[in-house]
């Protein structure tokens, strides 16, 4: 609703003041200074109340999230409505609203003065990176979120040597040279040879970066957010719900549909999308693909015979095959309100809001960007048991993204704008240095 929210008080400045009120599920995010950062990684300027002990949604019976409530200019609320509304519907309620109290006198018009614009960083920083793809040969792409681009390079000593900036520091969604494409808040990567493929999340597409001929396409979506029944068919005239990573194999991609709460599967060479599991229900259910029921899957791993995938709102990881069919298996979670920093076997461990995963390919287990403990964590399937890698230099604020290549791991430290690349044997820590970006 954020995007319709904001074009609302774009729209009507002289009717419209928006007040966010932010009633967290996770303990993590009651934090004043944790909604702070998510407020500015995701461009909201209005101001946010922290309702961190859920008085103002008891008051109001709000019963899930998103809910929106429309106040009138005599304090009335004359309506209530939760879950994703329409922008049309929206905007024409809001006008007979102020042109009944136009009309009373009862509407003040004056610009409100109580917002609170963050600007962006200077082009030559990281802002809140939210994924990563590598390889053996030391290519490191990174979904530079908050700036809207892609930095790509090669990892040279303790440095990135910054050869590619895709995309600029406004969001678009545009495609073409990469000093002329656009992204909305990037976040998944995949790297094949000379093909980087993106998940443009907040274009609600999937994007493909040509690293030979630095041209950006579209691979799925029309940029638009599907409604909640999303019927298969040519990628490019399917519209996509919060696309949040991708992960190639064979002739297929896999991606991780955050706002559907399902694993979609496109066919690179018929350009077919299809969903591959997940009925679209938000819960944690297992079984086959079109009654399991998944919750806001936001990374995707592979050991070369399964695909994981983080289920963050069920703070969980889990697990499909391939194959069309396969069924969806739970290695941790079991509940949406199960949540908690507790290592051990099985349904004992608690995560809390998973956002990462990459598969260890010198230790043969599942990193886990354990993202609101601010942790790393490793995940054995056969066992089910889970780890916090120790010892562990640095400290982390809502580490998102992960990826792996040879016996290092290179971690998205979102909150924290940087990358770092972890030494999957010593566990040693280096912070690596962007050279060339910005210039």
């Amino acid at each position: 609703m954020l995007p319709r929210v904001r074009r609302l008080a774009r729209e009507y400045p002289d009717s419209v003041v928006v007040i966010g009120v932010h009633s967290g599920k996770y303990r993590h995010e009651r934090k004043t200074a944790a909604i702070a950062a998510a407020c500015e990684r995701l461009g909201v300027d209005h101001p946010v109340v922290n309702d961190r002990q859920l008085r103002i949604w008891r008051d109001n019976s709000v019963a899930g999230w998103p809910t929106l409530t429309i106040v009138d200019p005599e304090g009335y609320v004359v309506g209530q409505q939760s879950g994703e509304l329409p922008y049309e519907g929206l905007a024409k309620f809001i006008e007979g609203i102020a042109a009944e109290h136009e009309r009373k006198g009862t509407l003040n018009q004056e610009a409100a003065s109580i917002s609170e614009r963050r600007e962006a960083g200077p082009s030559s920083e990281l802002r809140f990176p939210g994924n990563l793809a590598a390889d053996i040969e030391g290519r490191l792409a990174i979904s530079d979120t908050g700036n809207h681009r892609i930095v790509f390079g090669h990892v040279v000593g303790d440095s990135l040597e910054v050869q590619k900036v895709i995309g600029g520091t406004e969001a678009g969604f545009a495609d073409g040279s990469i000093g002329e494409a656009a992204f909305n808040e990037p976040q998944g990567l995949a790297l094949s040879g000379d093909m980087l493929i993106v998940a443009d999340r907040g274009n609600h597409a999937v994007r493909m970066v040509d690293l030979a001929s630095d041209e950006v396409a579209t691979m799925a979506g029309t940029g638009e957010l599907a409604g909640h029944a999303i019927a298969p068919g040519n990628a490019l005239d399917t519209s996509l719900r919060s696309p949040w990573d991708v992960l190639l194999w064979n002739y297929d991609l896999f991606i991780a549909m955050a706002g559907s709460h399902q694993i979609w599967r496109l066919d690179l060479k018929s350009g077919q999308l299809a969903p591959h599991a997940g009925s679209g229900a938000e819960h944690i259910t297992d079984g086959p693909p079109e009654t399991a029921a998944l919750a806001q899957p936001m990374a995707l791993a592979t050991d070369g015979e399964q695909l994981f995938f983080a289920d963050a709102e069920s703070s969980g990881v889990r697990t499909v095959g391939f194959e069309p069919g396969s069924e969806v298996t739970t290695l941790v979670g079991t509940g949406l309100f199960d949540f908690g920093d507790v290592d051990g076997v099985g349904d004992d461990v608690r995560l809390q809001h998973p956002a990462g995963l990459a598969w260890g390919q010198g230790v043969h287990r599942l990193w886990i960007a354990d993202t609101y403990n601010h942790k790393l964590k490793m995940l054995e399937p056969g066992t089910r048991t889970v780890e916090t890698v120790e010892p562990f230099e640095a400290d982390l604020d809502e580490p998102m993204g992960l990826a792996s290549a040879g016996h290092m791991v290179y971690v998205a430290d979102t909150n924290q704008h940087r990358i770092l690349r972890v030494d999957q044997i010593d566990k040693r820590v280096v912070a690596l240095e962007p050279k060339g970006l910005g210039d």
